[in-house]
C-alpha cells in the first residue's frame, strides 16, 4: 500500500490561499470543480479497527476506487491502494452487486494546485469552514510547502476529514461520523448529528 505524506491545515480563507499560491508560482491544475462520492464500510473495515473503507470518487476528470485506511493520525499514517475505474455509477453498481452497497453519498469541491512538485488541495465540504490539504513524496517537501504557504506546522492535523468536523464540532463523539449521515450534500440543512 502507498502511504501518503499529507497534512491539513483548518478555517482557510481561499481568496488568501490563492493569492500566496500565485504569489509563489504555483500550477493551478484543476479548478473548483464538484465531486462525488460513496463510502462503504463492511466486514474488511474490522481488519484495521473500522479506521479504513472503500470509496468511490467521482473527481471532475476521472472516477476512481480507492482502499484507504488510517495507522494514526500522523503525517505518515494514512495508506491507500488507489486505481481509475471507467464509470461512478457502474462501479458503485458493481459493488452493490457483491454485497458492498455504499452507506453514504457526499458531495465536496476541491481545487488542486502544484508547487515543488507537491499538490495542494483547497477543499470544502457541506456543513465546514474550507481547508487545505498539502500531499507530497516526503515530509521536507510538505513541511516546506506549508511554511512557504504561511502555515504554522504546530497546527497542523493528520487524518480524514473528520479532523476537520470533529474541530469545528467539538461536541462529535469518535463514533459519530459524516460517514453516518445517508446524504452529506451542500444543498441540504445542517443534520442533527452537528448540531450541538
Amino acid at each position: 500500500m502507498k502511504t501518503e505524506i499529507e497534512v491539513k491545515f483548518l478555517d482557510i480563507s481561499i481568496d488568501v490561499v490563492r493569492a500566496r499560491l500565485t504569489e509563489l508560482g504555483a500550477q493551478l491544475e484543476q479548478p473548483m470543480r464538484l465531486m462525488r462520492r460513496v463510502a462503504i464500510h463492511g466486514e474488511f473495515t474490522k481488519v484495521n479497527d473500522g479506521n479504513s473503507f472503500l470509496r468511490v470518487r467521482d473527481e471532475g476528470d476521472k472516477v476512481t476506487m480507492t482502499y484507504k485506511q488510517f495507522d494514526s493520525l500522523s503525517l505518515h499514517g494514512a495508506k491507500e491502494i488507489e486505481t481509475t475505474v471507467g464509470s461512478f455509477e457502474d462501479t458503485v453498481a458493481l459493488l452493490e452487486k457483491v454485497g458492498l452497497a455504499a452507506h453514504t453519498y457526499q458531495e465536496t469541491r476541491r481545487e488542486t494546485w502544484l508547487l515543488h512538485g507537491v499538490e495542494i488541495m483547497i477543499d470544502e465540504w457541506p456543513w465546514l469552514a474550507p481547508y487545505i490539504e498539502i500531499e507530497g513524496q516526503s515530509e521536507e517537501a510538505v513541511r516546506n510547502v506549508a511554511s512557504q504557504l504561511g502555515f504554522d506546522w504546530s497546527d497542523a492535523k493528520f487524518g480524514d476529514v473528520m479532523v476537520a468536523y470533529r474541530h469545528q464540532y467539538p461536541h462529535l463523539l469518535e463514533n459519530e461520523t459524516v460517514g453516518n449521515i445517508d446524504e452529506v450534500k451542500f444543498d441540504l440543512p445542517l443534520p442533527g448529528l452537528l448540531k450541538a
